[in-house]
C-alpha cells in the first residue's frame, strides 16, 4: 500500500493561494462494477481530476474496502472519503470530509454520526478535515435530502445560504460545501457560489447538478476551489475526452 499522502488540507491551502482550481471525482461504491474498474481509472488518471472522493448517501455494498485497495494500487491521486455515515470508514483512504449539515436541523447529521464516527477515526491515520456541508434546492429530491430528511436551502435565500455558510466558517469548519445533490436537475447557482466564496475565508466546494465542462468552468469562474463531479462522469466515462 502507497504511503499515506502529505496534510492535503494544507494542500488544499496552498492551491487557494496560488489560484489554482482543483477538480473531484466523486465514486460511489453501490455504483463501481470492480471488473471495470482498469478502465474507470486510466479516464481519471488522464482527466484534469486532482482528488477522488468515495461514498455516497447510503452504500449499501461491501466493496468499499477493496474499491479503496485497488484505487491506492492504480493511481496517485489523494483518496478523501466523502461519507454519508460512519459505516463508510476505511483507513485505507488519505482523508475523510467530517461532514455537518449544516442546512438541515436533523440531529444525527449535526452531530450524533460524528460523535459514532470519533473512535473509529481516532484508530486510524486518516486526515479528518472539519466541512460544514450545505444543500441547496436544486428542482428535485436528491438522495441526501431523502436519506437525512432535511429540506435544502431555498435557491433564492441566499442571505440564508451565506449567514449558514459563515456561521459553519464560525464554528470552525475548515471546508465548506455547497451541494446541489446527486443527479441534481439544477446546479449551485452562480450568485450563490460567488457570494459565499467572496465572504468566506476558508475553501469552498461545489458539487451537485453539473453536467458538462462548461459547467465546471463556470462554478471555478465564479469562486469554487474545488469542484465535484459524480454523476455526470458515471454516466459518461469519456465525459473529459
Amino acid at each position: 500500500m502507497q504511503q499515506k499522502l502529505p496534510n492535503i488540507y494544507q494542500q488544499i491551502i496552498q492551491a487557494k493561494c496560488d489560484g489554482q482550481k482543483l477538480l473531484a471525482i466523486l465514486l460511489d461504491p453501490d455504483k463501481i462494477d470492480l471488473e471495470k474498474l482498469d478502465q474507470l481509472v486510466l479516464k481519471i488518471n488522464t482527466s484534469p481530476a486532482t482528488h477522488i472522493f468515495v461514498g455516497g448517501s447510503i452504500v449499501q455494498s461491501t466493496i468499499l474496502e477493496e474499491l479503496i485497495g485497488k484505487l491506492k494500487q492504480k493511481t496517485s491521486l489523494p483518496l478523501v472519503l466523502f461519507p454519508g455515515d460512519p459505516s463508510q470508514i476505511s483507513p485505507q483512504a488519505d482523508a475523510i470530509l467530517f461532514l455537518s449539515l449544516l442546512s438541515g436541523r436533523n440531529p444525527d447529521y449535526l452531530i450524533e454520526y460524528h460523535v459514532k464516527a470519533a473512535p473509529i477515526l481516532k484508530n486510524t491515520n486518516l486526515e479528518v478535515i472539519s466541512t460544514g456541508y450545505i444543500l441547496i434546492e436544486s428542482g428535485a429530491e436528491t438522495a441526501v435530502a431523502r436519506v437525512s430528511k432535511t429540506e435544502p436551502l431555498e435557491r433564492e435565500n441566499t442571505d440564508l445560504v451565506l449567514a449558514t455558510a459563515q456561521a459553519g466558517e464560525m464554528l470552525g469548519n475548515k471546508l465548506m460545501y455547497l451541494e446541489a445533490g446527486s443527479g441534481a436537475k439544477k446546479a449551485v447557482p452562480l450568485n450563490i457560489v460567488q457570494l459565499v466564496s467572496q465572504n468566506l475565508k476558508i475553501p469552498v466546494i461545489v458539487g451537485g447538478g453539473i453536467v458538462d465542462l462548461q459547467g465546471i468552468q463556470n462554478a471555478h469562474e465564479a469562486g469554487a476551489d474545488l469542484v465535484v463531479i459524480g454523476t455526470a462522469f458515471e454516466n459518461n466515462i469519456h465525459f473529459f475526452d
